[in-house]
This record gives C-alpha cells, structure tokens and sequence, in this order.
C-alpha cells in the first residue's frame, strides 16, 4: 500500500515562494507539508554570491539563505517531503497528487511554488563558467560588472531589457543575436537603439564562452557569423544568456489555465488560480520580475489566500 499524506495545504515547491507560504501556512495552523521537488531550494542553491535579498548587510551564500528558510519553515511546524509530483487530480476537493514513488497526497488547499528555469545555449564552456562571469538574470548580477565590459546574448523582450538594465552599471554593454532582427517589442526596440551606450552584434551566434582560469573567469567569447561563418572573438567580463525562461507548468496543463507564454495565471492582486483552492506564487507565474524577494512576498501572499479560502470554505460548511 502506498503511503497516504493528507493536509490543509500542500505547496510544490521549496524555493523562497514555496517556503514563505510555508512559514505563513505553519503559522496560520494549517500545517502544511512542502513537497521539494527535483531541485530543493529552487534556483537561490545554484547561486553563489546573494547582495540583494533584504537583511543581510554582507554578501551571502544562496544554498545558505535557502537552508535557513527552511529551517524556519521546519521550526514554525512545516513538514519537508522529499519526492516530485508526477499526477494530479484537481477535479474536486481533497485535491489528489501522486508523487512519482506512488506515495499520495491529499490536500484542502494547494500552492503551485514550481518556479521557472532560464534557458540556457547548452554549451559546455558555458557550463563551465556559470557564476564565473557567465549569468542568467541581468538584475541579480549586473551589480558585480559595475564599469566593466559586458555582452547579453539573445533577441526577445527579455534580451533588450537585459541590455538596458545593464546600462546602470556598465557603459559598455553589447548585444548579440543570431538574427538580423529582434522579436522584442517596438518600444523596447526603439528605447535600445536609442541608447548610446548598446552596440549590437547581428547575425553571431556563441560557440564558446572563453575562461581565463581561476579566479579569473569568463574572458570572453568566441562566435560564428551566422551568414557567412567567419569567427570572431569580442573580449568580455561577463555574458548574459537572456533567451527566455521555462516555466514548470508541464505538470498543470489542461487542469489549470496558463497565458500564452505557460506561466500560470493568476487573478490580479491575488494567487489564485483558475481551480479555487488551488493558488500559484513565485516564478511560476512571474514572467516579469523573478527575484528571490518578490517570489518570497507571493508566497506569503499565496499562504494568506489559502487560509482565507479555507475560512470561508468552513464557514460555508458550518451554515449549511
């Protein structure tokens, strides 16, 4: 026989969303078991250096803060399950999941915290050398590359605000695309070629991020012309790869209503989604900021959402 788990909240999910809405539901009484998924921690325990999550004078380390939410989501009543959810039954309440040992979980209320996953070129070199000069979120750490040289990699909406954003620190941003045009909106386009600071590089594809060695780092990059296939090198101090991101939705199609681009949505100025009950925060549903600090605050959200749904369900009860 399997073994069953039954709760007044399950949260998928361990990053900062998914442990907020811990801490949050634990508290409320509702004790909630985290199931941690495939990458516990989420995407802070593959980032060194954390200057901008709010508390900490000094720089930490990611893997760090993440155990230490955890750990107070343990202390305030959390319960930590170490499995992924490969079904799910969303049709009536108690929601029904199974994790892919065959284990069962019920749930009066559930939090979607499965985040979202940048996209990568799938390069060696650049696996190598990523948080050694090679990133994915411009807004994490473009702060380190303050008047240094810098290239982002891409040709979306994403890319161009990289790029943009970049011009804060650095006076040398370059911009590189494969194409010999941009899919990013207009305005975002004319706001780029309007800014004396962004060079871009047309029809280059990356075939190699360039190390110096320990410490030193992403050196620079080797391309391809697209057209002509001529190499080139332009010398760097970091690479943003900036062409998109995935969010973890696969799992919630044709039970829950995704956006165009398959982030779940949600209604505004809330966490719920289209299944009452059912509530998303973090990542998996912010394709416009994703930081560490707001998909802390939609867990809380999430978990403040959950405990008033759950108010009023029993209220209902109670009437009838």
């Amino acid at each position: 026989m399997p073994a069953t788990h039954s709760t007044r909240m399950l949260i998928l999910g361990s990053g900062p969303a998914g442990l907020s809405a811990a801490i949050y539901g634990a508290r409320a009484g509702m004790s909630p078991i985290v199931v941690q998924g495939i990458q516990p921690g989420g995407q802070l325990t593959t980032t060194t250096d954390v200057e901008n999550y709010p508390g900490f004078k000094d720089v930490i380390q990611g893997p760090w803060l993440m155990e230490q939410m955890q750990a107070q989501a343990e202390h305030v009543g959390a319960q930590m399950m170490w499995d992924t959810i490969v079904d799910i039954d969303l049709s009536q309440r108690p929601f029904r999941l199974i994790g892919d040992g065959g284990t069962i979980y019920s749930c009066d209320t559930l939090v979607i915290a499965t985040g979202a996953q940048a996209k990568w070129l799938g390069l060696d070199s650049e696996e190598a050398l990523k948080g050694k000069g090679v990133s994915a979120c411009a807004t994490c750490d473009g702060f380190f590359y303050r008047g240094k040289k810098v290239v982002v990699i891409g040709g979306g909406n994403t890319a161009v605000e990289e790029a943009l954003y970049l011009t804060n620190h650095s006076h040398d941003v370059t911009l590189i695309h494969r194409k010999d045009h941009f899919r990013a909106e207009k305005i975002l386009q004319e706001r780029l070629f309007k800014h004396h600071g962004i060079k871009v590089l047309w029809n280059k594809r990356v075939d190699r991020f360039v190390g110096g060695g320990d410490p030193e780092g992403l050196v620079g990059l080797d391309l391809i012309d697209t057209v002509t296939g001529e190499a080139s090198h332009i010398g760097t101090d970091g690479g943003f790869v900036a062409i998109g991101h995935h969010p973890a939705t696969e799992l919630f199609r044709g039970h829950l209503e995704l956006d165009e681009d398959h982030y779940l949505k949600v209604e505004t100025g809330s966490t719920r989604t289209s299944v009452p009950g059912v509530f998303a925060c973090g990542d998996v549903q912010d394709k416009i900021y994703r930081q560490a600090v707001t998909a802390a605050g939609t867990g809380c959200m999430a978990a403040l959402d959950a405990e008033r749904f759950l108010a009023e369900a029993d209220f209902a009860d109670v009437a009838a």
